[in-house]
């Protein structure tokens, strides 16, 4: 089989899908932005029905998984050379950029946030619906079931978000395509800081197929316009910048943290890494660290005001419909009554996901062939701690992945590890990501056909949490394997 074929075939063919479902317009798939105007992004208003959208991104996400499997199978010296697989990148994160954002409406909250901030009220307060009158064509545009919900992304997140509203002066569209292309930026900055890490031009090759141009990522991050692609690459500047200048890591983690609180894990990362100094080396090394984080997170969270962690309390017992603790929890809250596992969620996740890190950490951390570089234990160490929570969160959503993404491709592109000791890992990263993006098509709770509603909840209700639970399964036998036993060579 030609695996480079494949990629490169397949990997085109299911962007082009996905910018097929943006260009359609208003759909199950893609909110509405208004009247067409002259800048982007653009649509044909084509009224498309629920179930060709909904087939069209089932196609496009199982073209992509196939591509980036291809990908990966490949021999990298058939590939395309880095750099132009990094130009190629851009250009796709870019074309996404010119239609409307899909497969969710989580953009449209962000920017009702960022509406309400850069007006000078409360976004941790106020809940769109509710912001004057929720008559405002930014803010009032959020969809179900998000309109009476305050914001739940850190203090960071919404500065973003007022940024971009400030500049988009009240135009859905506008604000919404300069939001668009802060993450397609956002996704090319990642894509940068791998291809400069990575070791040598087949270390490149490997680590942009992960990132660079996976199209499960360009799909999910640029054309869904979410949140975490910033998160990722200001984490990750901060975990490459740790070894030789702490404070300035230490404000782009605490960055990171403000934007959403589990890239706090890239914190512990790079703690991790640091362990080898000498006492005096840690213990400035550590404090360094603290007093830039300390330097972001402070005054951010001052500043958000006293309700900044509101609504992160409440959210903290959700559990989402593709997760196997939606199951879970609803059986246990049949004897003891609705709601009654709620505060115990994220406790019980915690410790699963210490138990996951436990189990996984011989393959990850005592992997190997030889001494790591501070650089490449933080990387191995992001790569165990994300994969750990991810995998074992309550709330689970396919853009969710880009924390794992990036250290994976970080790791294969600085030599960690092997490409033939990660694969099993690639793999199982990569069929959790395809089956919680078709889970969640066509993306929005509004606009479907009762066919369409039935199957696509079906999938999410029923099918989708035994296989995130089989991916876990899949991940703790890898770990285990014969061949992920065998010692480091000192």
């Amino acid at each position: 089989m030609d695996h480079r074929r494949l990629a490169l075939t397949l990997g085109p063919a299911a962007l082009a899908l996905l910018l097929l479902v943006g260009a359609l317009g208003d759909s199950a798939a893609v909110p509405g932005l208004g009247a067409r105007t002259w800048y982007p992004p653009w649509d044909l208003a084509a009224g498309a029905p629920s179930w060709l959208v909904t087939g069209l991104s089932a196609l496009a996400w199982l073209a992509a998984a196939a591509a980036v499997r291809s990908g990966l199978r490949a021999d990298p010296s058939s590939l395309p050379s880095a750099r132009t697989m990094l130009i190629a990148g851009m250009l796709a994160a870019a074309a996404l950029t010119l239609v409307p954002p899909a497969g969710s409406a989580d953009h449209l909250s962000y920017v009702a946030y960022g509406r309400i901030a850069a007006a000078g009220d409360d976004a941790y307060a106020v809940p769109p619906a509710d912001w004057r009158g929720g008559l405002d064509p930014v803010a009032g545009a959020v969809q179900p079931p998000w309109q009476h919900t305050p914001s739940v992304y850190g203090p960071l997140a919404t500065g973003a978000f007022a940024v971009v509203a400030r500049l988009g002066h009240g135009s859905l569209r506008l604000t919404v395509w300069l939001w668009s292309l802060v993450c397609a930026l956002a996704f090319a900055a990642v894509a940068v800081l791998v291809h400069r890490t990575a070791g040598d031009e087949a270390a490149r090759r490997r680590a942009a197929v992960l990132w660079t141009v996976n199209p499960l990522l360009l799909g999910q991050l640029v054309l869904g316009a979410h949140l975490d692609v910033l998160a990722v690459a200001v984490a990750l500047g901060g975990l490459l910048l740790a070894a030789r200048a702490p404070a300035p890591a230490g404000m782009l983690l605490g960055a990171a943290t403000a934007i959403k609180a589990p890239y706090a894990l890239f914190g512990l990362a790079v703690l991790w890494a640091l362990r080898r100094r000498s006492p005096d080396q840690l213990w400035r090394a550590v404090t360094g660290g603290l007093f830039g984080a300390a330097l972001v997170l402070v005054p951010a969270h001052a500043l958000a005001g006293p309700h900044v962690l509101d609504q992160l309390r409440t959210a903290s017992g959700f559990t989402s419909i593709a997760s196997p603790w939606r199951a879970l929890v609803n059986l246990l809250e049949l004897g003891l009554g609705a709601g009654a596992m709620r505060p115990a969620v994220v406790p019980a996740a915690l410790v699963v996901a210490v138990i996951v890190t436990w189990v996984l950490a011989p393959g990850l951390i005592g992997g190997g062939s030889g001494p790591r570089t501070e650089q490449q234990d933080a990387a191995t160490a992001a790569l165990l701690l994300t994969v750990a929570w991810t995998f074992c969160a309550p709330y689970a959503l396919p853009w969710y992945d880009a924390m794992v993404w990036a250290p994976l491709a970080l790791v294969v592109g600085t030599g960690s590890l092997s490409w033939q000791a990660i694969s099993g890992l690639q793999l199982t990263v990569l069929a959790r990501s395809t089956v919680l993006a078709l889970a969640y098509v066509p993306g929005r709770v509004v606009g479907l056909s009762p066919t369409v509603e039935t199957i696509t909840l079906g999938l999410r209700r029923y099918v989708a949490p035994v296989l995130v639970l089989s991916a876990v399964l899949a991940a703790l036998r890898w770990a285990r394997s014969p061949a992920r036993q065998r010692p480091r060579v000192p």
